[in-house]
C-alpha cells in the first residue's frame, strides 16, 4: 500500500522545518522508526524517522527546502492495509 510520509510538529509552536539531508533514497528498504533524513526545525537538528515499515518510493520535498508542518516529504510502499 502506497503511503505518505508527513512533516511531524517536534515540538510547541513549531510551524515549518528544512529537509537538511536524505538519509534514505527510492528504493531504500527502511523499519518503522528508522531515522530517513534530518531536519531542522526552530534552530535545532533533529532526525525525521520513518512512520512505517516498508520501501521509500518517492522523495517530495529535497534538501534545504523549508515546508510547513503536515507537509507530504516523501511516499512509501508498505505491506500494512489498514
Amino acid at each position: 500500500m502506497r503511503r505518505e510520509v508527513r512533516l511531524p510538529q517536534y515540538g510547541m509552536g513549531m510551524s515549518e522545518g528544512t529537509i537538511l539531508e536524505w538519509l534514505k533514497g527510492p528504493g531504500d528498504e527502511v523499519t518503522e522508526d528508522e531515522p530517513i533524513a534530518t531536519v531542522e526545525a526552530a534552530k535545532v537538528e533533529t532526525e525525521l524517522e520513518a512512520p512505517y515499515t516498508g520501501t521509500m518510493l518517492e522523495i517530495v520535498v529535497g534538501n534545504d527546502e523549508t515546508i510547513d508542518v503536515g507537509t507530504v516529504v516523501a511516499w512509501m510502499e508498505t505491506d500494512d492495509t489498514s
